[in-house]
């Protein structure tokens, strides 16, 4: 049998290069450290400024370096363990969850939650719903940002004036919730590119590489709730246990 011409082609130089500054981090540079600035790092290596931002992005997508508003790109820290793997009859806001609330709102979602929310239910395209943010803090550091959408048939008994904003408002949001009788969930799991609003949150650069972590609860009645996570994605290892639940564990890195 003949080669592919993918098996004879040869390796692009920012692979290679990537390679060769994966070996100086490990070996030139401490964790944290602020890295030169590209025209110094193409010179040190011999290549071009676009091969060199080829590698960089290729590194901070392996969660070797992190670029950071204000500081630059620096040599990122040991990754932290963070469970997504939740009970399948837990409601979001229960005793067990770490997720901390910031705000909720009522807005219409987007088109895809929207269509999620309308799966075996009576949920109609134009509808608000309530858009409650939390966020996940792990080891001092913001690890995600979740948008759970909740329309107001799931919550009929929230009160309408009191806490109109801010996390009173999300967490009676949560409370409410908590009130069905949940009968199960699905998750998916995708790469996505962090949205200016989450970028802020998780101290990452707009279009940073991040992992979306999509939840649908649903009742008897069809769908009660949807969660978008998005989780840093230059910081995430993604496991699946015999349970089917998934974990996000960050481990030290052990230099070879």
């Amino acid at each position: 049998m003949g080669t592919t011409q993918l098996e004879t082609a040869p390796e692009p130089k920012y692979w290679h290069l990537k390679t060769v500054l994966s070996e100086a981090l490990d070996q030139d540079f401490a964790v944290g450290e602020v890295l030169p600035n590209e025209r110094e790092l193409a010179a040190r290596f011999g290549v071009a400024r676009a091969t060199l931002r080829q590698a960089l992005e290729q590194l901070e997508l392996e969660g070797r370096l992190q670029r950071r508003r204000g500081v630059g790109t620096t040599v990122a820290p040991p990754r932290v363990g963070v469970s997504v793997g939740t009970a399948q009859h837990s409601w979001p806001g229960d005793g067990a969850d770490d997720w901390q609330p910031v705000d909720a709102a009522e807005s219409v979602p987007p088109a895809a939650v929207r269509k999620l929310l309308a799966t075996g239910g009576d949920f109609a395209a134009d509808q608000p719903v309530h858009t409650v943010r939390r966020t996940r803090v792990a080891q001092g550091q913001a690890v995600a940002a979740e948008l759970l959408y909740v329309p107001a048939a799931s919550v009929p008994g929230l009160p309408a004036i009191e806490a109109p904003s801010g996390p009173a408002r999300a967490r009676a949001v949560l409370r409410e919730l908590q009130r069905l009788v949940l009968d199960g969930q699905d998750r998916s799991v995708e790469l996505g590119s962090a949205r200016a609003d989450d970028a802020k949150e998780l101290d990452r650069l707009p279009g940073a590489p991040v992992l979306l972590v999509t939840t649908r609860y649903f009742t008897a009645a069809g769908t009660a709730a949807v969660s978008v996570a998005t989780y840093r994605a230059d910081t995430c290892r993604l496991t699946f246990g015999d349970s089917g639940n998934v974990e996000i564990t960050h481990e030290p890195r052990v230099a070879s």
